[in-house]
């Protein structure tokens, strides 16, 4: 079984996105498809090596999520791990 799932929270470790956290939100063979809800929507995520990913182990339902649900789980997160 594939350690990357939908719906898992990951943080980048390469590009100029360095340290940002996206929800993944489509896995295949090498790469993971990344959406934020501001820049990288749903209709347009980032296409991602997944050696370039790190994974946050929260695992979230998002079949029917949308931006905005996207965002508000990313800012929830971000609370609480700040905590």
């Amino acid at each position: 079984m594939d350690r990357f799932q939908k719906g898992m929270l990951a943080r980048s470790k390469c590009g100029h996105d360095a340290g940002k956290v996206y929800v993944i939100i489509q896995v295949d063979e090498a790469y993971v498809y990344l959406v934020d809800g501001r820049i990288r929507t749903l209709d347009k995520p980032k296409k991602k090596k997944k050696k370039h990913v790190q994974i946050i182990c929260n695992q979230h339902d998002v079949t029917d999520a949308t931006d905005v649900s996207i965002k508000r789980l990313l800012k929830e997160w971000s609370k609480e791990e700040e905590k």
